[in-house]
């Protein structure tokens, strides 16, 4: 690919847009749970938005960067090109991207403080409470994103850390700023994301086991082998599938009363997203055939197309329950 070096071109390639959806999908849901709260900051909500998306692509500078002066992004490298490795962007010029992406994400964060729906915490939380748990998750992403390619991922606790950071902490995050509050149902939509969203992770790692071996990198697939990565990833996408259920009944259960019978009509969320659940199969079983090398690049633009799907649709189904 011929790319100018440090270039506009260059610079939309290292940011990697196709990722930003793993970053908006759980602030999205978070967005539709807390849609229907008495007062909630729509303000907040972009501003969420923002910072999770300027948040993922210091990510994927950071982790362009540091794999490069690890020597990770090599001639055997199965993955789409990286910009640091082409020469694209130089080290130099990357390391300043890095500063001024994290200075404007930062910038977010503030105002999400000033945003914010302090002013409603109930019970034991109070506005400085509450910000201050914000600054602390803000500076938790912050250091996790370096911490995640220098180190973490290198020691298997990749897919804990999307888990955590690309499910609970923006989920829960974003309903906090924009309600004031935490319920039970923002921790399951965050696990729900986090699952859904390590797909994507399951099938990078699935895709480079063999020069992940190599190079020391012990992802929980380059460990455990191509049967348990195979299965991982299924397991993945029907488990976040399922957790559609258990945040229906925990929605239902609140609004309507902790003994309200259940019955098929009460299952909207699952029934909505199972076009997720049938493409995710689908998407699985050419991941089954064709289990190795450069082809797998095509599974994960497909499995990119899959979580926005769930998120779509969970969003809707959320925001019109």
């Amino acid at each position: 690919m011929n790319v100018r070096t440090n270039s506009i071109k260059a610079w939309v390639l290292a940011a990697r847009p196709k990722t930003l959806s793993a970053a908006l999908i759980p602030v999205m849901v978070a967005a539709a749970l807390a849609s229907h709260a008495p007062q909630c900051s729509w303000g907040a909500l972009v501003v969420c938005a923002l910072f999770a998306s300027l948040m993922q692509i210091a990510a994927n500078l950071i982790n362009d960067l540091l794999d490069y002066r690890k020597g990770t992004d090599g001639a055997d490298r199965l993955g789409p090109e990286r910009a640091c490795a082409q020469g694209w962007i130089t080290p130099r010029a990357m390391r300043w991207g890095i500063t001024v992406v994290l200075a404007l994400a930062l910038a977010c964060g503030s105002l999400i403080l000033w945003l914010g729906q302090w002013s409603i915490f109930n019970g034991q939380w109070s506005m400085v409470n509450g910000q201050w748990i914000m600054i602390a998750l803000g500076l938790a992403c912050v250091l996790f994103a370096f911490l995640y390619t220098s180190w973490l991922s290198y020691a298997g606790l990749g897919d804990l850390l999307v888990l955590v950071f690309f499910g609970l902490v923006p989920c829960c995050g974003t309903y906090l700023a924009a309600t004031g509050t935490l319920c039970a149902d923002a921790w399951l939509a965050g696990l729900t994301c986090g699952v859904l969203i390590d797909t994507l992770l399951i099938i990078n790692n699935y895709r480079d086991r063999d020069t992940d071996r190599l190079s020391g990198k012990r992802t929980l697939i380059a460990t455990l082998g191509e049967p348990f990565g195979r299965w991982f990833y299924l397991s993945c996408g029907i488990v976040a599938w399922l957790l559609t259920i258990f945040l229906e009944l925990g929605i239902r259960n609140e609004e309507l009363g902790i003994n309200h019978q259940s019955s098929i009509f009460n299952f909207q969320f699952s029934i909505f997203t199972l076009p997720y659940l049938i493409l995710h199969f689908l998407t699985w079983r050419q991941m089954v055939r064709i289990r190795q090398g450069r082809e797998l690049n095509h599974i994960l633009g497909l499995t990119s197309r899959n979580m926005l799907v769930f998120g779509v649709l969970l969003t809707i189904a959320l925001a019109t329950k």
